[in-house]
């Protein structure tokens, strides 16, 4: 072998190695602490997280708007800028408090520093002291709340990276903590959006069922249609086939709730039901089958009362249930089967997925990739659909549900027989027998008798 051929040899080998190490360094990723914020906003944020959040009931939220008046509006106003950057410092201050390598994860400190600019415009805005003022900061505070729409899934996405990090028990702790301040925090500023709206609107709306989000005819018939028709468009897009609904009960009964958490509650429980439901069928009948597929039946109990202020709505598939090894985890954060059977990331509800992926990283922009926080973007507290595949669907709903002092429990039932003898069916009747599949039930309190629960 020449020394030409050997110099050229030595050359190519030398230059290879220089071009892994450059791709090595490219894809080595250094992780820094957020930057900390200035010394005005850091002894801000201290003066207001030393100050534990206003008790506030629903019956005192809802009072803004009866009867509604320019006065109600600017004195709701005028809460709203005393109470939610308060509740917005102590949501950053416990970011901030995080183990030093959570803080540092990139997701985490995207929600940090997103609280911090939220609660710097709140704690530094002029008093509001007309209404045309109120309309414009009222357009501002609107603007704000859509920018905190992909809030959860960001987060959701940087705990899924440090989970080894935190124990389960403390990450479920936190995550308790943040999801249900920002449903406080959501209330308070959706309410005070609403009623400026209805302020300005009145003379051409008439009479309401609503008092702000609060509707106090809420129909869960209606929503269970809603939901039920934008899953059904889902699941067929997804996994090329979707169940009928049956509705039986009391389909007439109303109750006063806010129409966007049983929004989320109902859309995440069928998104769990359309799914088994389709996939239990192929399993059992194949993808070709002309087999008829089972219904998922909603069940809907009869109006709250004096003495059962609850509604309670049973929704039951024939799915296949869930195996005894996960039922101990449905409710735990990042628990999900979706979008992961398949290591193409072709699975089940894997376009719910990448919506969600593409939400977090692309934040509120549009594009083929936000697809599904496009879909959903219609006034959800959570953008539905893109935290699928990061396991937040059932526990948050059991929030939701939980919120007013409601419950959210959900059994399998995988084989023939009759219900365990622990198994609540009130307000339904008894039924001796089911197939295999999941039964899960809401039981909500209507907020005209939950004006004591504190937001």
């Amino acid at each position: 072998m020449s020394l030409n051929t050997i110099a050229q040899r030595f050359r190519r080998a030398t230059v290879s190695r220089a071009l892994t190490l450059e791709r090595q360094r490219r894809s080595f990723h250094v992780r820094r602490a957020p930057e900390p914020p200035s010394a005005h906003i850091s002894q801000l944020l201290a003066s207001y997280a030393a100050h534990p959040p206003h008790p506030l009931s629903l019956n005192s939220l809802v009072a803004f708007g009866q009867p509604l008046t320019p006065e109600s509006v600017l004195r709701s106003v005028s809460y709203v800028l005393s109470e939610i950057p308060r509740r917005l410092a102590r949501r950053a201050r416990a970011l901030e408090t995080l183990p030093f390598i959570v803080g540092t994860n990139p997701y985490v400190s995207k929600t940090l520093n997103a609280y911090r600019q939220s609660f710097q415009f709140l704690a530094s805005y002029p008093p509001v002291t007309t209404l045309e003022e109120n309309t414009a900061f009222t357009a501002e505070l609107s603007h704000l709340v859509e920018s905190h729409r992909n809030d959860i899934p960001t987060m959701a996405k940087g705990f899924q990276e440090c989970a080894k990090y935190m124990s389960p028990t403390q990450i479920s702790n936190f995550l308790d903590g943040a999801i249900r301040n920002r449903i406080s925090v959501r209330l308070i500023a959706e309410q005070h959006i609403a009623l400026s709206q209805a302020l300005e609107s009145q003379r051409d709306v008439g009479i309401t069922s609503h008092h702000g989000i609060v509707d106090m005819a809420c129909s869960p018939v209606t929503m269970v249609k809603m939901c039920g028709a934008f899953v059904s468009e889902l699941c067929e897009a997804t996994l090329g086939a979707t169940p009928t609904i049956v509705i039986d009960g009391h389909p007439d009964a109303t109750f006063a709730y806010v129409p966007v958490h049983l929004e989320y509650i109902l859309t995440e429980i069928f998104k769990n039901a359309f799914r088994a439901t389709v996939e239990h069928h192929y399993k059992l009948h194949g993808t070709t089958s002309a087999h008829p597929m089972a219904p998922v039946t909603v069940t809907i109990s009869p109006p709250p009362s004096l003495t059962t202020p609850f509604l309670s709505i049973r929704v039951r598939d024939q799915g296949g249930g869930v195996s005894p090894s996960n039922m101990a985890r449905i409710f735990s954060y990042a628990f999900t089967t979706a979008g992961h059977a398949d290591s193409d990331g072709s699975g089940p509800y894997a376009a719910q997925h990448v919506g969600g992926s593409a939400a977090v990283v692309g934040g509120t922009s549009g594009g083929e990739g936000n697809l599904f926080g496009e879909i959903t973007g219609k006034g959800v507290q959570v953008g539905l659909g893109t935290i699928a595949g990061l396991g937040y669907g059932l526990p948050m709903s059991r929030l939701y549900a939980t919120y007013f002092g409601g419950s959210l429990d959900l059994f399998s039932l995988d084989r023939w027989g009759k219900y365990p003898a622990s198994l609540d069916t009130s307000g339904f009747g008894r039924i001796n027998e089911c197939h295999a599949g999941s039964d899960v039930y809401a039981k909500l309190r209507s907020v005209d008798q939950a004006g004591n629960a504190q937001i």
